[in-house]
């Protein structure tokens, strides 16, 4: 995933985090999102039958209309507060609401749905140490990572409907460990919510856009990614009319690399050797026309993401 600002730190998925400005951070009280307050790490891990798990979303056209505390069930009171909200997108917050992945696993059950606030401390924690770990970083500057990573979190959060973070839960087959955070990804629907400036080569501002895809350690290589990759891909579906998808991938990223060309993207675009002068890895821009009906292939279990914050980005 790509942290950007002074240093320009990034927190990406399957790119070097010096390559993708996504974290800002540079402060300003006036404009930003006031801190959240987080609950127990350990009661945000929500048990299964707590959620409805359809893929369905209400219909845009639908005549009742949205009330906010109809779609902000899930949201903060800061995030209530923040702006003021289109019908449209109180239709699409509800939508968010309701959107769930539920995929059976071979070794388990997983399940991808918008990230709430009381999780907001554990997918920090994903995200610091995969970037620490992409870096080689010491996780002394963990601590450092946590902040810069927790800052644009909330901010990106207050950006709903344009953008959201979504969270996969995985529960081993058998009930013998407890349901546990096994990645996390970001999706951009458009414009609004595009991060600025936009990595190299730039993809269309107005189209969607994934990235900060990142997968737990011990859970890698059970198809984990592939299905954060499909769910994303469904929820954009859903979310926009706009059926071009897009993501960065670095060139020394092989594995991730085959696992999107297996899930139909392209590469359009790569960055110049030149690149390199800045100190960023080369990365290539991919980009897949979602089809009427989002089939898949059978996930390949070699596309686990490799170590640090893996991004379909």
């Amino acid at each position: 995933m790509a942290i950007a600002a002074p240093p320009p730190l990034k927190l990406s998925p399957y790119i070097d985090p010096q390559q993708q400005p996504r974290l800002q951070t540079e402060f300003n009280p006036i404009k930003r999102v006031p801190f959240l307050s987080s609950r127990n790490p350990l009661l945000c891990v929500c048990k299964l039958h707590r959620y409805n798990f359809k893929c369905c979303l209400p219909s845009s056209s639908s005549t009742n209309s949205v009330t906010p505390a109809q779609c902000y069930s899930f949201l903060d009171e800061s995030f209530r507060g923040s702006r003021v909200l289109t019908n449209e997108e109180l239709e699409k917050l509800k939508a968010l609401e309701s959107f769930v992945y539920l995929q059976e696993l071979e070794s388990g059950s997983l399940w991808v749905r918008v990230m709430r606030i009381e999780e907001m401390e554990i997918t920090v924690g994903l995200l610091a140490l995969s970037f620490a770990e992409s870096l080689f970083m010491s996780l002394q500057y963990e601590a450092l990572l946590r902040f810069f990573v927790k800052q644009y979190l909330i901010e990106r959060r207050a950006w709903m409907p344009h953008a959201v973070t979504l969270v996969g839960f995985y529960r081993e087959e058998g009930g013998k460990r407890a349901e546990e955070l096994a990645g996390t990804v970001e999706v951009c629907f458009d414009k609004r919510g595009a991060n600025a400036p936009p990595p190299t080569p730039t993809p269309p501002r107005n189209s969607p856009y994934i990235c900060n895809m990142t997968v737990t350690k011990e859970l890698r290589r059970r198809g984990i990614g592939w299905h954060l990759l499909k769910a994303s891909e469904e929820l954009i579906s859903q979310m926009t009319s706009s059926k071009e998808v897009y993501l960065h991938c670095r060139m020394i990223d092989e594995a991730p690399f085959n696992m999107y060309i297996k899930a139909g993207y392209n590469v359009i675009q790569t960055d110049s050797i030149f690149i390199l002068l800045t100190l960023q890895r080369r990365k290539h821009l991919m980009c897949k026309k979602l089809p009427v009906s989002n089939n898949f292939p059978e996930p390949d279990m070699s596309e686990s993401v490799p170590n640090g914050v893996q991004k379909a980005c």
